[in-house]
């Protein structure tokens, strides 16, 4: 799964990949940065404290994306 999210502060879009086949969990922030996880729960616990819709340009992208992840990764709330 590959997520990616106009943000308000940059050009560029924030990127989020979950790939359980190949155990990729990544993150590029607005300021490309990334951040690299090893399981899909601590990637949507960084993205649940340090993002906020308000963050992006379509809210709507932002918190279908998390509703997305749940469905796919349950145990995660």
């Amino acid at each position: 799964m590959e997520f990616y999210l106009r943000s308000k502060d940059n050009a560029y879009p924030c990127e989020v990949t979950i790939d359980e086949d190949n155990g990729r969990y990544t993150i590029r922030k607005s300021d490309s940065s990334g951040e690299y996880f090893n399981t899909a729960k601590e990637l949507v616990a960084w993205i649940m404290e340090n993002w906020h819709s308000e963050d992006f340009l379509d809210r709507d992208a932002f918190e279908s994306m998390l509703s997305v992840i749940k469905v796919y990764f349950p145990i995660i709330h």
